[in-house]
C-alpha cells in the first residue's frame, strides 16, 4: 500500500495487500482514460442523457494463465460476479453499460481488481484470484475458525468466493460513484468499502462481511507494523478496515451478532456500542445517495427501502444520544 497500480512489492503478501485498494490510486498511477460524454460535475443528480446502461460480466478464458484457470472456474461457477451484477441491473438506471472483465489483458500496471477512471470497465486479474486463494489456503491451516464463522464455510475455496463477493462489491462502490457522480463526504475508498458492507449485508448476509474481515486480519498480520507507507494511504490501515466490516456487521443486528462478535472478542467492546447508528447511518446513506437513480421497475421499493432506514438512523440516533456519556466513560 498504497495501492497504486505499477507500485512495486516485496513478497507475496503485499500483492495480497492491495485488496480493495483499488481505482482510487490506480488513477494516479494508472493513466486511465478519463470519462466521456453523460454527466458532468455539477450537472447534479438527475442524468443528463437517457438512460440505458448494463452491467455484464465477461470471462476471458483464452488469457488465463494455466496456473489461474481454477480459480477462474471457480468464482465462474459461483455466480457471485453475476449476482452484484443483476442487482445493480435490477435495482438502477445506468447511464452507460459497465463491462466487469476477468481478464489477464490488463492495463500495464495492474494486478489487482480495478475500476477504470469513468467507471464503465472493472478489471479482475485471474492472478489476484489466485493471491487470494492462497492467502486462504494459509489461513484455514493456522488459524482458528472465528465462531461467528459456519464450520461448513470455513475452507479455502468458500471463502475465496465470499471474499470475492465483498471485493467486488468494492469495486461496483466504485463504478457507481463514477458512473452516476454521486457525492463523497469523505475518501472514496472508504465509501466503496461502504457501499461493499450495504450492499452484501442487505442483499446477501453475512458471509462476505465475515470472510472479507478474515482476510484482512490475515494480511494484517503478515504486513506486521504498519509503515509510512501504509499509514499515508488513501486507503485506511488493513486492520482498521477489517474492524470496520464486522462494525457494520454487528450494527445490522446487534441481537444476532452480540455472543458471537462481541462477546467473543472479535469486535472491541470500546467499538461495539457505535456501530448501531454507523450501520444506520451508512445503510440511509447509500439508499439516499442511489433513490435518483432508481430504476422504474424498483423505485416503488427502492422509496420504501429509503424511508425505512431513515426510520432506524433516527431511532438508532435518539438511542445512541440516551446512552452516550455512559460509553464515553466506559472507552
Amino acid at each position: 500500500m498504497p495501492n497504486t497500480a505499477g507500485c512495486s512489492r516485496r513478497a507475496r503478501v503485499i500483492a495480497v495487500t492491495g485488496v480493495l485498494a483499488l481505482a482510487g490510486a490506480a488513477v494516479a498511477g494508472c493513466g486511465g482514460g478519463a470519462a466521456g460524454g453523460g454527466q458532468v460535475p455539477g450537472a447534479g443528480p438527475h442524468p443528463q442523457v437517457a438512460r440505458s446502461g448494463r452491467v455484464t460480466v465477461v470471462y476471458e478464458t483464452g488469457t488465463v494463465a494455466p496456473q489461474d484457470r481454477e480459480v477462474v472456474a471457480l468464482i465462474r461457477k459461483s455466480r457471485v460476479l453475476e449476482r452484484t451484477a443483476d442487482w445493480v441491473n435490477r435495482t438502477l438506471a445506468l447511464p452507460h453499460d459497465l463491462a466487469v472483465k476477468v481478464t489477464g489483458d490488463v492495463p500495464r500496471g495492474v494486478t489487482d481488481a480495478v475500476t477504470q477512471p469513468d467507471g464503465r470497465t472493472v478489471f479482475v486479474p485471474p492472478s489476484f484470484l489466485a493471491e487470494i486463494r492462497k492467502a486462504f489456503a494459509d489461513v484455514v491451516k493456522t488459524v482458528e475458525r472465528p465462531e461467528p464463522f459456519p464450520a461448513s464455510e470455513y475452507n479455502t475455496d468458500d471463502l475465496t468466493v465470499l471474499s470475492t463477493e465483498f471485493i467486488f462489491g468494492h469495486e461496483m462502490g466504485h463504478a457507481l460513484q463514477r458512473q452516476l457522480l454521486l457525492a463523497n463526504l469523505g475518501l472514496e475508498e472508504d465509501a466503496a468499502d461502504g457501499f461493499a458492507s450495504f450492499y452484501t449485508i442487505d442483499e446477501v448476509g453475512p458471509g462476505p462481511s465475515l470472510a472479507a474481515a478474515i482476510l484482512f486480519d490475515e494480511i494484517a498480520r503478515k504486513e506486521g507494523t504498519p509503515t509510512l507507507e501504509t499509514m499515508s494511504s488513501d486507503h485506511p490501515v488493513t486492520q482498521q478496515r477489517a474492524y470496520n466490516f464486522l462494525c457494520y456487521l454487528y450494527g445490522s443486528d446487534p441481537r444476532e451478532y452480540q455472543r458471537s462478535l462481541v462477546d467473543s472478542g472479535r469486535l472491541p467492546k470500546t467499538r461495539a456500542p457505535l456501530c448501531p447508528q454507523a450501520w444506520a447511518m451508512l445503510d440511509y446513506g447509500w439508499w439516499t445517495q442511489l433513490r435518483p437513480h432508481f430504476s422504474p421497475a424498483f423505485k416503488a421499493r427502492g422509496d420504501e427501502e429509503q424511508k425505512q432506514a431513515q426510520a432506524r438512523l433516527i431511532a438508532q440516533t435518539r438511542d445512541l444520544a440516551k446512552r452516550i456519556d455512559d460509553i464515553r466513560r466506559s472507552q
